[in-house]
């Protein structure tokens, strides 16, 4: 960390704390690029618009943003993983480093994280989708860039799937705990037996997702959902998604 980077720390509270400058560093981006990311976030109500401080300086006074507590903890996972995804483990360990200094620090679970960067993908998806809309409708862009717009948001969408994936909530697989929670209603504590005769029955090995609570649990098959329950996985989370 440079000697300009300054960790923001307010007087009456014991929680640690983390400026944009600080993140700018951690993900190796620009600072500014980092501030917009920030504002336009908060423009679409993603995340709360944390204080901005300024910082006094010889020349042309600086000013950054402070994160700080759980809730800006949360909002700083969320900038990070749209900026660079990649980088999201690192500013999970600078947090757990502050924290350290105050208090014993919370640890994140691998489905949080992959839940906050599902959220900030289909935060940017949509920005980037109402973006090119008004681009399109202007009759501004051409063919050549309509075609690489096309191709960004189809990575995108690849990207997001892959963490529905992860999350066990797709149309190809499903955990108990996703529809239930997509369907409101409750299959019972032993609402899986029918599913696992299906999968016993039918040679099917079902995959294991990450959880929480207990580590990991059973993603069952769309077939299996439609035949033991009568519940299509593409229409509920089709339905779901559209909400």
């Amino acid at each position: 960390m440079n000697t300009n980077t300054v960790l923001h720390s307010n007087p009456d509270s014991s929680a640690a704390s983390m400026t944009s400058l600080e993140i700018s560093e951690l993900v190796e981006a620009r600072h500014d690029s980092v501030k917009r990311a920030v504002e336009r976030l908060a423009t679409r109500a993603v995340i709360t618009l944390p204080p901005l401080v300024e910082k006094p300086t010889s020349g042309r006074p600086s000013t950054y943003y402070v994160f700080e507590g759980e809730k800006g903890k949360r909002d700083s996972y969320v900038v990070v993983a749209q900026l660079c995804p990649e980088f999201t483990a690192r500013l999970v360990d600078r947090w757990q480093e502050l924290e350290g200094q105050t208090a014993k620090p919370a640890q994140l679970s691998r489905m949080e994280i992959l839940q906050i960067a599902l959220e900030s993908e289909q935060a940017r998806i949509a920005a980037e989708s109402e973006r090119d809309q008004a681009i399109a409708t202007k009759a501004q862009i051409s063919s050549s860039r309509e075609a690489s717009v096309m191709g960004k948001l189809s990575a995108a969408s690849r990207k997001m799937q892959k963490l529905e994936q992860e999350l066990g909530r797709n149309a190809t697989e499903a955990t108990m705990t996703a529809v239930e929670k997509a369907m409101s209603k409750k299959f019972g504590g032993q609402g899986f037996r029918p599913l696992k005769k299906w999968c016993t029955d039918n040679g099917v090995t079902p995959s294991k997702v990450p959880c929480p609570r207990y580590g990991e649990v059973v993603a069952w098959p769309a077939q299996a959902w439609l035949e033991c329950y009568g519940v299509d996985l593409s229409e509920l989370f089709g339905r779901e998604d559209a909400a």
